[in-house]
């Protein structure tokens, strides 16, 4: 457990996910998101959906538009290390072909500066934990 830390003016707070998921039926999980672009354009026809959604990364955006999320439906009940599935388990028969295998957020305070501040050029890594300042600290928690 990390000790008290107050919050205060100028702080900067980052919040850092990793969501993993197995794709363990990849033509359900296509028909996932085409039927997702479909659910947010509802003249789409299944032709152009499938003309849109034609990768795994147009799969991805598409999901993440519409759920927030991949696998939303099962965030609560994934955990990681003890309690969790076991390793290699992979949940099968899900609508959207996808197995959860597991997400971590980590909260960073006192980052450099936030992502905002940057403009148009990211850092090289924005996913970097900077410890310019000397006064970063995190604390990770596993879901």
């Amino acid at each position: 457990m990390t000790d008290a830390v107050a919050p205060r003016e100028g702080m900067v707070i980052s919040i850092r996910t990793r969501r993993d998921v197995v794709v363990v039926d990849p033509d359900r999980f296509m028909a996932a998101a085409r039927q997702a672009l479909c659910d947010r354009n509802p003249g789409l026809t299944d032709a152009e959906a499938a003309e849109a959604v034609t990768d795994v990364y147009d799969a991805v955006h598409t999901l993440l538009d519409r759920d927030g999320t991949l696998a939303a439906d099962a965030v609560d009940g994934e955990m990681v290390g003890v309690g969790g599935r076991r390793p290699g388990a992979r949940v099968s028969g899900r609508p959207d072909g996808l197995s959860p295998a597991g997400w971590l957020q980590e909260v960073v305070l006192d980052d450099t500066q936030p992502l905002q501040d940057y403009g148009c050029f990211l850092p090289e890594d924005p996913f970097a934990v900077s410890r310019a300042r000397g006064g970063v600290e995190s604390s990770p928690r596993p879901e």
